[in-house]
């Protein structure tokens, strides 16, 4: 019986599996996208204001996680809360005017879908963090905690652009370049 079961296993057994063809990856912009990325302001723009966002968030995080360890430090962590949000806002705001000159639309092209997709979660977290505070809902610890998980969330959605810019030094190192491009 033992050599019936082992010998019905083999006849059913799968073959194995084709190694799958592997498709290059699609580059994060076209020719004419790189040269319109160039060319706008907003690229510098937001090369500005990302740093200073990470550092208000940065120094904002210290000042919450304080205020969570020892209950002091209250109003400076709120207001370093409010200036995250507001340069969250900022960068959102010119974001979207640069993905308009570089891809054609505000929001959801389809090389930063995703990216755009998570950053209204970080935009609705920090958005209620606001209306927490504004409306007094919860207590001041529930609000500091309601931060830090919009801050758990802009940490992603940073991590997510940040492999996006790496891609696309990686697409330019491998493009070939013309006398007339940058690449």
């Amino acid at each position: 019986m033992h050599e019936t079961v082992a010998a019905s296993a083999k006849a059913t057994a799968l073959p194995p599996a084709a190694p799958k063809a592997v498709r290059p990856r699609q580059p994060l912009y076209t020719a004419e996208q790189r040269l319109r990325r160039d060319a706008t302001r907003w690229t510098m723009v937001q090369g500005v204001l990302a740093p200073i966002q990470f550092v208000v968030f940065a120094v904002s995080v210290a000042l919450v996680v304080r205020y969570l360890a020892t209950g002091e430090g209250y109003a400076t962590a709120t207001a370093s809360i409010v200036a995250k949000t507001f340069t969250l806002y900022a960068i959102m705001i010119t974001g979207s005017i640069w993905e308009r000159e570089v891809f054609g639309c505000y929001l959801f092209a389809p090389a930063f879908y995703w990216e755009d997709v998570f950053s209204f979660l970080v935009l609705a977290l920090h958005t209620a963090y606001l209306l927490a505070l504004l409306l007094g809902l919860g207590d001041p610890r529930q609000q500091m905690w309601l931060a830090l998980t919009a801050y758990a969330t802009y940490v992603i959605n940073a991590t997510q652009f940040i492999l996006k810019l790496r891609a696309a030094r990686l697409d330019e190192r491998s493009a070939p370049t013309s006398a007339g491009s940058r690449a």
